[in-house]
């Protein structure tokens, strides 16, 4: 198989990459190597691998491959909520721009355009988990534009005959996750003697979804070949962010001292909730559940 994977520097898509390559796939890795993009990695000189700086929203070439991936995305919530532009360009005009890359290519030659999204372009719920046929209602400035970017896929798709995937995956957590998130950003205060910083009363519930699991789902629908569908990927490990920074503050024999409330984001989400049954049917499961996983 030969990818062409956009943000193949960042969290979850240098997963993918790392176990695309273990498998002995092709992988050409576009990424314009924002703050959160990692400069070095191991695979930097694998013969399978390829990186070329560019931004997706000024591409001008989308190489040949079988599957074009897109993992690039402007995805912190608060800088959403401070500057919007950049995840318009980004998030909504980066991807139109891919998909007329796409577009432009002879119908036998055009790649399954694999989109990866986001739990939050649902909003929250206070009881039960969403599916994937539910209304989308996103609710800052981030999943709204995660929001976009569907329409615009699922538009294309119909329109000019484009075969697509999206992924909805649920609160991400692993090695190499930039340290502005909640778990990332925990680790790093604790091993530099810092104060933890929760939002509000710490109340608010996601869930949590190893990377890992989240990039065997996304092979579990290539394996098999599946086109034109949506699919929720999570472990339905709900945790509340006071139970995720417990958990962080025990690997590491701490106490509640090194916690540090905060004033809530504008427009909190409470709850975040996801079904993945639909995933789990054509026999995905996730392999890292049951709390938080500690792989260091």
């Amino acid at each position: 198989m030969k990818y062409v994977v956009t943000g193949g520097r960042g969290f979850i898509g240098s997963h993918f990459v790392e176990e695309a390559l273990n498998r002995g796939d092709i992988v050409i890795d576009i990424d314009k190597m924002n703050y959160a993009s990692h400069e070095n990695l191991p695979w930097d000189n694998h013969p399978n691998y390829t990186f070329l700086k560019a931004d997706i929203s000024e591409l001008e070439h989308l190489p040949t491959c079988d599957v074009l991936i897109n993992f690039a995305a402007e995805s912190h919530v608060d800088n959403s909520i401070k500057d919007t532009g950049p995840f318009i360009k980004s998030n909504v005009l980066g991807v139109h721009n891919l998909l007329e890359l796409v577009r432009g290519k002879l119908p036998y030659a055009r790649p399954l355009f694999f989109h990866i999204s986001t739990d939050e372009v649902y909003g929250d719920r206070s009881d039960g988990s969403f599916t994937e046929s539910d209304k989308l209602t996103p609710s800052n400035p981030y999943s709204a534009t995660k929001a976009a970017a569907e329409m615009l896929v699922l538009s294309y798709a119909r329109t000019y005959q484009m075969d697509y995937i999206i992924t909805r995956s649920a609160n991400n957590y692993g090695p190499r996750q930039y340290e502005e998130k909640l778990m990332s950003k925990s680790i790093t205060s604790i091993k530099e003697g810092k104060q933890i910083p929760i939002h509000g009363d710490g109340s608010y519930i996601r869930d949590w979804t190893y990377v890992k699991d989240n990039v065997s789902g996304i092979l579990s629908i290539i394996d098999q070949g599946i086109k034109n569908e949506i699919f929720n990927i999570a472990a339905e490990n709900h945790m509340t962010n006071l139970q995720v920074v417990g958990d962080v503050l025990e690997w590491f024999d701490k106490d509640e001292s090194s916690l540090m409330f905060v004033e809530n984001r504008w427009g909190q989400d409470l709850r975040y909730s996801i079904s993945a049954k639909k995933l789990r049917e054509i026999g995905w499961a996730p392999k890292h559940i049951n709390g938080l996983y500690k792989w260091f």
